[in-house]
């Protein structure tokens, strides 16, 4: 089931984070175990955002084992050391719950080998690193994962989101959507749809050194697609050829600094619809979420099988 959603302003910011909220709740009938949002923000560009987690959501629902919130803040602590010893410079904090956190720092060094070292410290996983990227899930419908982490203030560009119903792993944040684009800042991936080939492309991505953190088949996306960014192919070649490297059936929308794309496997059996226009592009798995924030008459269509589209901010 799951629904998915997006949107990208061209030419202007508008507050993303209220619009897919909007969007998302309209979707929860889809999903209701867990939400995720990645918002493209605002930020001034200067500094990179690591938003990660030291801990799960032990609430109604986890499976997690509920632990005392001293061992997230000794996580914590583990992290500051970690980051000190690889020389970035932390310029804000913020705890948003008792596991998870949000970094504003300056790094100028290899993305890759930094996430490998932070994550290296037991329980603790980063869930993005961008310079406008603002990657945000949790347990919980639209709303809840709103309310909780602040985010009806988010103004920017284009946003990506997820409503997920768990059918091939479990209820948890790691398992959530959207998925970091690892190791590149500010890319992400949300997905509809069941991928057949997942544990053949898994341990082919692990021996060329991918890293996975989930055993939930959409994470496969972003990191197939990051993978071929790394060997030096565009967005939207990586998107074309996934077409034919992935097998099942699937929707996904990607994102990245400055644009929104999506990909629709050949046999086109999960639902998408698109609404297009000079100054907005929005997409949902049923047209109920784009007419959350457009109540007026529009005109919408499906994208044809095996299709992909980027559009620029």
């Amino acid at each position: 089931m799951c629904g998915i959603a997006g949107l990208i302003h061209r030419g202007k910011s508008s507050n993303v984070g209220n619009e897919l909220q909007a969007m998302l709740q309209a979707l929860k009938h889809r999903g209701p175990d867990s939400t995720g949002y990645a918002l493209y923000a605002d930020n001034d560009g200067e500094n990179f955002i690591m938003r990660f987690k030291v801990g799960e959501n032990v609430g109604e629902g986890s499976s997690s084992v509920n632990e005392d919130e001293s061992v997230y803040d000794k996580r914590k602590e583990l992290v500051d050391s970690m980051l000190k010893n690889l020389g970035a410079k932390v310029i804000k904090e913020e705890k948003l719950t008792p596991y998870s956190y949000r970094y504003e720092m300056k790094y100028d060094e290899d993305l890759m080998e930094f996430s490998k070292k932070i994550e290296s410290i037991e329980s603790v996983e980063i869930l993005s690193i961008g310079k406008s990227l603002e990657l945000i899930k949790d347990l919980g419908d639209a709303q809840a994962v709103l309310d909780r982490y602040d985010l009806g203030k988010v103004t920017g560009t284009h946003a990506i989101g997820h409503a997920r119903m768990a059918t091939e792993s479990g209820v948890d944040i790691k398992s959530a959507h959207p998925f970091w684009g690892y190791p590149f800042s500010d890319v992400s991936v949300v997905h509809n749809g069941q991928l057949t080939n997942y544990w053949n492309n898994r341990r082919v991505l692990e021996n060329k050194g991918m890293r996975f953190m989930s055993e939930c088949d959409s994470e496969l996306i972003a990191v197939y697609l990051a993978e071929k960014m790394r060997n030096g192919a565009t967005l939207e070649e990586g998107m074309k050829d996934s077409l034919s490297g992935l097998d099942g059936v699937f929707t996904y929308f990607v994102a990245t600094k400055d644009s929104l794309g999506m990909a629709k496997d050949t046999m086109a059996a999960k639902p998408l619809v698109l609404y297009e226009s000079d100054e907005l592009v929005a997409m949902g798995s049923e047209e109920i979420a784009i007419r959350s924030i457009l109540p007026h008459e529009i005109d919408t269509y499906d994208p044809f099988d095996g299709e992909v589209k980027v559009w620029q901010i």
